[in-house]
C-alpha cells in the first residue's frame, strides 16, 4: 500500500458518506486531512484517517 505524502488528495468514508480532503500531516498509522467547509470558526474541518481506510486519488 502507499502511503499519502502532504499535499495529496485522498477521498475516505465517514458514517456512510464518501468525502475527499488535503493530506496536512503523516503519522505512523494514519495522516491527518482537511476537508469539507468552513466551521464555525472560518477554519476548515479536520480529521484522522487510517492508512486502510483512504485511497489517493491522482
Amino acid at each position: 500500500m502507499t502511503t499519502a505524502k502532504p499535499g495529496d488528495v485522498i477521498s475516505f468514508e465517514r458514517e456512510g458518506s464518501k468525502f475527499e480532503g488535503v493530506v496536512t500531516a503523516i503519522r505512523e498509522n494514519s495522516v491527518i486531512v482537511e476537508y469539507g467547509n468552513l466551521n464555525a470558526k472560518g477554519e476548515p474541518l479536520t480529521t484522522i484517517v487510517n492508512h486502510k481506510n483512504y485511497k489517493i486519488k491522482k
